[in-house]
């Protein structure tokens, strides 16, 4: 069994900003460890000379003072610092490949409101940590092994910043679509979230050629996510049919995830992006093994499409680093989550929403046909995810009410091809209740029954 980790969660650290464990005292630690980790676990830097390490972030306020602390442990270990400022993970993961760096971080709690922060860890290659080198990190932070480690004169690190970082991301993002194609003619909405791609979607959708309208793209500190991006696509929707553009697409707050619009105004969402995408490349012999990674959480009628196209889906537990490894186990170069995590490995070690909407806009342009009519390539079953806010997270399985409601729930679906799922959010205080099935109205029924008994027992 894995130890429990005391800081690291499903996704790097994270919780409320100044606040244990996002605190600038134990960035300082964890700074320091990754500098000694990463430092150590190759005899030699990547660029021949010192060890470096990329430092990116979102925009939220408390970025600042997290990117000093990081900075300042990672220096006292004899590291150099290569600071890029606001830009999308996938750019920062991006960006320490690029530059030849040792590692990277990005400071972002993702969807997370504002007050939220985190930190999260890339390898040389751009790929996240494995639970061996995020567990060694963790220990060094608190067993107090490097305290006595201390780089003095020339080998203390030096801190740079980057000045380029933006520009290369962006023409990373435009190499992933056609050189042949471009945008030319399009109307594109764009809701940043006021997060880290308020720069670089817009202007890699202006280079391509398109006629792009922007919101949420004005990052005061406070504002990201708030009321905007992809946690409120109710706003992208409008946008679209006010501004008669032919698609909108929504960030969270780091862009490793995006949800789009179709020219209707109606929401096209992770799994329908990965029935467009995976489809696609099926048809012209892409994708790899035949096959697609998604979760636990995606419609079951997207494992129809694919098999009835000749492919097939694998299915791992909810999370992006879960069907990453999957990916990789596979020898797979395409993936996804229903929030909007989409993984093009042909591209990219992680889930980017800038380069997974290029691959959706690259079949609207090849094909001629607009995405309302792309997403009719396959049909949802009904499903209902109902999120429920938690005081403790106790063992799901000592919930005795709600265990005996999910198992008749599980009895009264399954016949017709449904299911019921329950699991803790990863990052949040919150259950989250899947039910899928054929007839909706069942599923109103026994989601009343189940949420009921979760608000009683954990609410």
């Amino acid at each position: 069994m894995k130890q429990p980790r005391k800081i690291f969660g499903t996704d790097g650290v994270r919780g409320t900003a100044n606040v244990e464990p996002v605190t600038a005292e134990t960035a300082l630690k964890l700074g320091q460890a990754a500098g000694h980790v990463f430092k150590n676990l190759e005899s030699e830097s990547r660029g021949r000379g010192k060890y470096k390490i990329v430092i990116g972030k979102d925009t939220r306020l408390s970025g600042y003072m997290l990117e000093n602390a990081l900075s300042s442990g990672i220096l006292s270990m004899g590291v150099d610092v290569l600071l890029i400022g606001p830009l999308p993970t996938p750019g920062v993961a991006y960006v320490t490949r690029s530059l030849r760096a040792d590692a990277g971080i990005v400071i972002t709690a993702s969807h997370n409101p504002y007050d939220d922060n985190g930190i999260k860890f890339f390898r040389a290659d751009g790929y996240k940590l494995d639970d061996v080198i995020e567990a060694r990190i963790e220990e060094l932070v608190f067993s107090g092994e490097i305290a006595k480690i201390r780089p003095t004169a020339s080998q203390i690190g030096k801190a740079v910043r980057i000045d380029d970082a933006l520009g290369r991301y962006i023409e990373f993002a435009k190499s992933s679509f056609p050189r042949h194609l471009t945008l030319d003619g399009l109307r594109v909405v764009v809701d940043c979230a006021h997060g880290a791609a308020y720069k670089s979607t817009p202007c890699v959708l202006r280079e391509l050629g398109a006629q792009v309208t922007v919101f949420g793209n004005q990052p005061d500190g406070s504002n990201i996510n708030k009321d905007c991006g992809s946690m409120h696509p109710e706003h992208l929707c409008r946008a679209v049919r006010e501004h008669n553009a032919h698609v909108g697409l929504a960030h969270d707050g780091d862009a490793d995830r995006v949800l789009l619009c179709d020219e209707k105004g109606l929401l096209i969402d992770g799994d329908d992006i990965m029935a467009i995408i995976a489809l696609e490349q099926l048809a012209q012999g892409a994708l790899a093994q035949k096959t697609l990674a998604t979760t636990v959480m995606s419609n079951a009628g997207l494992d129809v499409a694919i098999e009835a196209a000749g492919g097939k889906t694998v299915r791992t537990t909810v999370g992006d680093q879960n069907v990453l490894a999957a990916m990789l186990k596979l020898g797979l170069n395409f993936g996804g989550e229903q929030s909007g995590h989409i993984i093009c490995r042909d591209f990219s070690t992680t889930g980017d929403g800038l380069i997974a909407a290029l691959q959706v806009l690259r079949v609207m342009k090849t094909t001629g046909k607009p995405l309302s009519e792309l997403a009719r390539c396959w049909t949802k079953f009904p499903q209902l995810l109902t999120n429920i806010v938690v005081r403790e997270k106790r063992p799901l399985e000592d919930l005795k009410s709600v265990g005996l409601l999910m198992a008749k729930a599980q009895a009264a679906l399954k016949p017709a091809g449904g299911r019921v799922f329950l699991r803790y959010s990863g990052t949040e205080p919150k259950v989250r209740l899947l039910l899928e099935g054929p007839d909706a109205a069942v599923l109103q029924l026994w989601n009343q029954k189940i949420s009921g008994a979760l608000k009683e027992e954990l609410g």
